[in-house]
């Protein structure tokens, strides 16, 4: 019988090998008859990815990209929105161009289509890889219901940097945290076969280590040894690569002095011959062209180069399709160099089916019932609660209760355009929600709702107007601070309890959007100010986009939840954790410090060969003069409206050899009087090694929900590779000694046990 049993997988096996042969085979067929019919025009027009530009409903013919369309001069298309205007794009490619070559349609769905769901920050937050493959899978069915099939997402950059803009468009500080989303994210795009019309061709970004750029400035420097960027950076990169991500970015910033649009280590030797990337590899917006003010030479030059690179397609530059022809003929770029790449945007267009049936993504009907559904607005509501963390809630200040009054106040309270947060491309900003809006509908019926705005969302009314663009103004109030505030404390003094939202706006951060100072700004710190002094319970609905400085605060304030950017459905979710109908269980998975000037702070840091010993402060060891070295939050960690107590951390054997695995677990109870789910997290701390190691490193995490009493044994499976690291020589090893296994709710706050390892 077991025989049999071996014969029969062999023979599922070795079927399946070669029907993944016979369709790889049918594809390197097929573009091998295509391409041995192109000019090398056309194979430089298939590298070509421009905007949509002055595209409109009906006169796609007549403008400048039609033209180059028809004369095959272009692979694809990004940012153009709608079944009828890609139909009619599409039609002009596979009717008029000489070769009928479909092209691709690309946009930035970075945390939702019209459906939002909460920043990317936000969604890492939920640590809940369900949660997190759902969104992206909902946001791939409504993309393709639009005509969409290639998205720029995900963003996997590690940031330790709150001042970075786009921090909010990561997963924070950790890498393995960041491998299992970016794992999630390119499942839930790209589910299991790539040409159903209901799946996204994924792309992860920015490849490489964007999110390390110096002083947290868009576009700026990152410098850093080859063994800090593989253990600490490098890791979700590679895991969307394993995940079978259909292409991958590359990243705006140099790296080892070369700008990595055209790094060949990079592009070429890591992630080609390394990692076995196989798929399609971009630019970023004029990432070539910008090589030039890098003063690495002219268009032609950084474009062979990233060319020479293993850069396969150009967006929006056209240095490519512009200077290319000229390289090949001076023999600076080989033309089979030019054939991989056209064969890679080729093969990406066989996948997604295109080939067969140009139009498989243009459905009117689809179009109609699939997007800003009910049922996707619904799952979006549940996410988003799911996101939000609890930074403070003393005296039991929530949940409220759904009686009496509350004063909703701040100038994020009545604007709908906010909520979504930055990379929002898609959304239709006239079906958003308020947050004022949501309270009236759910629980206007039980609780007088009293409005007022309280103050601008920023003392200087130019920075408020950069904070406002791409139509997401604040609708700033030209009345006076004090006005607005008397205004918000008379809707104060009619009420029970006052709830503030309050911080930044949507686009204070994403790209472009650095700040030097990380607080809430004054005007809105004086509201509450002012609001306290009422001696009523204050309650802060925290929008924000990156870990912010909140000492003073966490110190006032009773109760502050953190909601990020939360989507479409946002401001429902917030009342429904406000009055109770959710439990918060959100951990934070980036690091908030006391003071800008601690970043960057992490968890995962380094001893110094003088660490802080005891209390602070302690002259002649690690530490400043003016502020501890703690963060007001660590990393992990989230309040519950319910208790959860750990047990001792125990493990199936302390002394461990070779290959075996170790189980550690640890009883977890749910010792408060609410229904609740708690993440509970391992680290692990190798305390001898050949390269110096972490204090810390993340190594797995459950999401855990109890009963009130209730108590469950959480187990954890640890085996050598999660001892493995990068060496000194980049050998990817792990060596035998001494390790401290870490379970707890958060970075700071863990039960540990000795476990010994060797060889």
């Amino acid at each position: 019988m077991k025989s049999f049993i071996k014969r029969l997988v062999l023979a599922f096996a070795f079927l399946c090998v070669n029907t993944l042969y016979a369709q790889h085979s049918k594809m390197d067929l097929f573009i091998n008859q295509l391409m041995a019919k192109m000019t090398l025009e056309e194979k430089l027009g298939q590298l070509n990815l421009p905007s949509s530009g002055d595209i409109v409903t009906g006169s796609a013919e007549s403008s400048d990209i039609a033209k180059k369309i028809v004369a095959g001069k272009v692979g694809g298309l990004f940012n153009i929105k709608s079944v009828a205007k890609i139909k009619e794009v599409q039609k002009l490619a596979v009717e008029k161009s000489r070769l009928k070559i479909p092209l691709m349609f690309g946009m930035d769905v970075i945390h939702g289509y019209e459906t939002l769901f909460p920043i990317p920050l936000g969604m890492s937050a939920t640590w809940d890889m369900h949660l997190i493959e759902r969104s992206a899978r909902i946001a791939a069915n409504e993309a393709t219901a639009d005509g969409i099939n290639w998205t720029f997402s995900p963003m996997v950059d590690v940031s330790r940097d709150p001042r970075w803009g786009r921090i909010s468009e990561g997963n924070g500080e950790d890498a393995f945290l960041g491998a299992q989303i970016a794992k999630a994210m390119v499942k839930g795009y790209q589910g299991d076969d790539l040409s159903k019309n209901n799946t996204l061709l994924s792309c992860v970004k920015h490849y490489a280590l964007y999110g390390a750029s110096e002083a947290g400035r868009d576009y700026g420097t990152t410098d850093m040894s080859r063994v800090r960027m593989f253990n600490e950076y490098m890791l979700p990169y590679k895991a969307a690569v394993e995940a079978g991500v259909g292409s991958v970015m590359a990243s705006f910033n140099e790296i080892d002095g070369l700008p990595a649009h055209g790094n060949k280590w990079l592009l070429t030797d890591v992630l080609k011959k390394q990692w076995g990337f196989k798929g399609l590899l971009v630019s970023d917006y004029t990432g070539v062209n910008e090589m030039i003010a890098h003063g690495v030479g002219d268009l032609k030059t950084v474009s062979a180069l990233s060319m020479n690179a293993g850069l396969d397609m150009d967006m929006v530059g056209e240095g490519f399709l512009t200077t290319l022809g000229e390289s090949v003929k001076d023999k600076k770029v080989s033309i089979a160099r030019i054939n991989e790449a056209c064969r890679k945007v080729l093969e990406a267009k066989y996948k997604l089916g295109l080939f067969d049936d140009p139009f498989r993504y243009i459905n009117e009907n689809r179009a109609k019932t699939e997007i800003f559904s009910e049922t996707n607005r619904k799952e979006a509501r549940s996410i988003a609660a799911q996101s939000f963390v609890l930074l403070k809630n003393a005296n039991k200040t929530l949940p409220l209760k759904k009686s009496g009054s509350i004063a909703l106040i701040g100038p994020l309270a009545d604007n709908k355009e906010n909520m979504g947060g930055t990379w929002s491309v898609a959304a239709n900003l006239s079906k958003a929600t308020s947050l004022l809006q949501a309270f009236r509908e759910t629980i206007g019926d039980k609780v007088a709702i009293h409005y007022a705005k309280g103050s601008n969302l920023h003392e200087d009314a130019k920075f408020e107007e950069r904070a406002g663009m791409f139509g997401k103004s604040l609708k700033r109030d030209n009345r006076t601070d004090e006005q607005l505030l008397n205004e918000a404390l008379e809707a104060a003094a009619k009420s029970d309890v006052i709830v503030v939202a309050g911080g930044e706006s949507a686009e204070m951060t994403g790209e472009a959007s650095s700040r030097a100072q990380i607080d809430i700004p004054s005007v809105q710190k004086n509201l509450i100010k002012a609001l306290l002094k009422t001696g009523k319970p204050v309650v802060l609905v925290l929008f924000t986009g990156r870990p912010l400085t909140l000492n003073w605060e966490n110190e006032n304030i009773p109760a502050i939840l953190n909601v990020w950017f939360p989507g479409s459905e946002g401001p429902y979710a917030i009342a429904d954790v406000l009055f109770g109908d959710v439990n918060p269980s959100g951990k934070l998975t980036a690091t908030f410090p006391q003071h800008v000037g601690q970043v960057p702070l992490f968890y995962n840091h380094k001893n110094t060969g003088r660490p802080l010993r005891g209390p602070w402060f302690q002259k002649f060891q690690s530490n400043y003069l003016d502020v501890s070295n703690e963060p007001l939050y660590p990393f992990g960690y989230g309040l519950s409206y319910t208790n959860f107590s750990y047990g001792n951390v125990e493990l199936s054997t302390t002394k461990a050899k070779g290959n075996q695995t170790v189980t550690a677990s640890v009883m977890l109870t749910n010792s408060g009087l609410y229904q609740g789910k708690e993440t509970v997290q391992l680290y692990i701390r190798d305390l001898v090694g050949s390269s110096t190691r972490p204090v810390l490193e993340l190594k797995g995490f459950q999401k855990v929900s109890l009963a009130p009493g209730e108590s469950k044994k959480v187990s954890f499976t640890i085996t050598p590779e999660d001892l493995k690291f990068y060496n000194y020589d980049l050998k990817f090893d792990w060596e035998s000694g001494d390790f401290d296994i870490f379970i707890g709710t958060d970075a700071q706050t863990l039960k540990s046990a000795r476990l010994n390892w060797n060889k």
